[in-house]
């Protein structure tokens, strides 16, 4: 296929096209990339909801019982359900680490009166009978109020899911206008080499022979384009992960805006998908003219 490559010499503003495309895949490997950590951080974070509960015990108004006697017949009303594997109260110090990202962390914030959270473990396989639960933790302490997670759970999958749907339509929007740039600087090759092409024709050469001369002109261009666009992004992604290690602090709440070493290994794909395009694009754009001039 090299000699084929040789014939079309490479135009004088090829470099356009290359910058194009290493822009597009620069672009497609930050959505791939994006949806690589959305699905990494809903599993994380649904692993680390899943089979456990929270209780709640918010600090008494109106009623008699004290806050600590609340919070102590609640964690037994935990420990004595079936189906509970483990339940502790969560040590204050945690509870007011999860406000301080909206609150601060100065002493005001410790005279808030904040709800003391008792966190439970349910045993693999088992199932709460949770309505039944809250009376009877309703019972012993008024204040407390009973959270399974599922509400969080189901919009965490709302969440992700849209990320990713999000994520392949801008990857199908890429896939498009890198299509659409590559067929426009084919017919645009196809002109600037007419005679060559006529050349070609006239001492016999078949269409498929021309077509391929190009596509695997244009196959080769967008696979060094697309590695070079998906380098920069997996360098952008690298230096997030630096950013947290030279000592500035993440988002709360948001994961890690970094991949793994097995998750760089995704973004191989877009070259590879570039050069595809390309070739394909290239392929369909020559025989559909050549089709019409002979």
């Amino acid at each position: 296929m090299k000699p084929r490559a040789l014939i079309m010499p490479r135009d004088k503003g090829a470099g356009s096209l290359d910058v194009v495309i290493a822009v597009m895949a620069f672009l497609a490997s930050l959505a791939l990339g994006a949806m690589l950590i959305a699905e990494r951080a809903a599993a994380t974070w649904q692993s680390g909801l899943a089979g456990r509960l929270t209780v709640q015990v918010l600090p008494p108004e109106n009623s008699a019982i004290p806050l600590q006697a609340q919070i102590e017949a609640a964690l037994r009303v935990l420990r004595g359900t079936s189906g509970i594997a483990h339940a502790a109260i969560v040590p204050e110090q945690e509870t007011l680490d999860l406000v301080k990202p909206w609150l601060g962390s100065d002493t005001m914030v410790r005279e808030l009166p904040l709800p003391r959270l008792l966190d439970a473990t349910v045993a693999p396989g088992a199932e709460v009978d949770l309505p039944k639960l809250r009376q009877r933790l309703s019972a012993a302490a008024p204040d407390s109020l009973l959270d399974d997670h599922g509400r969080w759970l189901d919009r965490l999958r709302g969440l992700t899911r849209g990320i990713i749907w999000s994520a392949y339509g801008v990857l199908a929007l890429i896939a498009l206008a890198t299509a659409a740039t590559v067929s426009f600087a084919t017919r645009a090759g196809l002109e600037a080499h007419k005679e060559i092409v006529e050349l070609l024709h006239q001492m016999g050469a078949h269409s498929t022979f021309i077509a391929r001369a190009f596509e695997w002109h244009y196959f080769l261009a967008a696979l060094v384009a697309g590695a070079i666009g998906a380098a920069l992004a997996a360098c952008l992604y690298l230096l997030g992960s630096g950013l947290e290690l030279a000592g500035i602090e993440a988002v709360p709440f948001l994961p890690p805006l970094t991949l793994h070493a097995t998750e760089l290994g995704w973004l191989l794909m877009v070259p590879v998908a570039a050069s595809w395009i390309a070739l394909l694009t290239a392929r369909l754009s020559i025989l559909r003219v050549l089709s019409r001039i002979y």
